[in-house]
């Protein structure tokens, strides 16, 4: 019963700061909704963990319902990273490029050495 409280007051504390970034506009919608309905999911299933047992004992799992959802927590949060990855290789991949262009429109002037001007 405390691992319940304790994990609710953990989900509250997330919510709490989602609804505080949202209410400061530093996540688009779509972000939002996507970590508010996660969040509240797993409210769900820390309140229904008893509900969860039995559904993973019919499934024929062996663990008990907290490690199913620590399972597929990890693997959720992986997938998360990887999807992350992705997205940071397409953007560098997008750096890249601009910069090419960039620098083919208007090359680096040459850089002068002050020291060697003066001595002349």
């Amino acid at each position: 019963m405390l691992q319940k409280v304790l994990a609710l007051i953990i989900i509250v504390f997330f919510l709490a700061k989602l609804l505080w970034q949202q209410h400061e506009r530093r996540l688009s919608w779509t972000e939002f909704f996507f970590w508010l309905i996660f969040w509240l999911l797993s409210a769900i299933a820390i309140l229904m963990l008893d509900d969860v047992d039995k559904l993973v004992a019919r499934l024929g799992f062996s663990g008990s319902g907290i490690d199913v959802l620590l399972y597929v927590g990890f693997a959720l949060l992986l997938y998360l990273v990887f999807r992350l990855r992705l997205r940071l290789e397409k953007i560098d991949r997008q750096l890249t490029t601009l910069v090419s262009l960039i620098a083919q429109q208007k090359p680096l002037e040459p850089i002068q050495n002050n020291k060697t001007e003066s001595k002349k």
